[in-house]
């Protein structure tokens, strides 16, 4: 029927037919492009988080800085306006004794807070 042989093999073109060695080193190759990219974007993050930790840093120095000038004045008022009422010295003493009370209320909540944030980290630990 048919005269002519028929060729089962199709015929190889260069752009389809890439050998296994060849399809590795294309392979290789585009895994250390995108290894140098993700290196590139990884290292521009880090500088810009770098940059942004020592303006949040000076910018932290600086509120608290203010805070504190802003409490003395705080405080200096209230010796004023307390000596009126008891004395100038015992409102020497009273101010800052309560000042201190308050400081050291603060002090032993953000250690209970501490102990109970240890204690639960470290069951948290344990049962895992």
């Amino acid at each position: 029927m048919l005269d002519t042989p028929v060729n089962l093999a199709s015929s190889p073109r260069e752009d389809e037919d890439l050998s296994l060695a060849q399809d590795l080193r294309l392979l290789a190759s585009e895994a250390r492009t995108f290894a140098q990219a993700e290196l590139a974007y990884q290292k521009s993050r880090a500088a810009y988080a770098g940059a942004e930790a020592r303006a949040i840093a000076v910018l932290g120095l600086l509120a608290a800085g203010l805070v504190f000038f802003a409490l003395m004045g705080l405080v200096l008022g209230a010796v004023i306006a307390v000596g009126t009422l008891v004395g100038p010295w015992l409102a020497m003493l009273l101010v800052p004794l309560v000042v201190i009370v308050i400081a050291a209320m603060c002090g032993l909540s953000a250690r209970n807070r501490m102990r109970r944030m240890k204690a639960l980290l470290s069951e948290k630990g344990a049962a895992e």
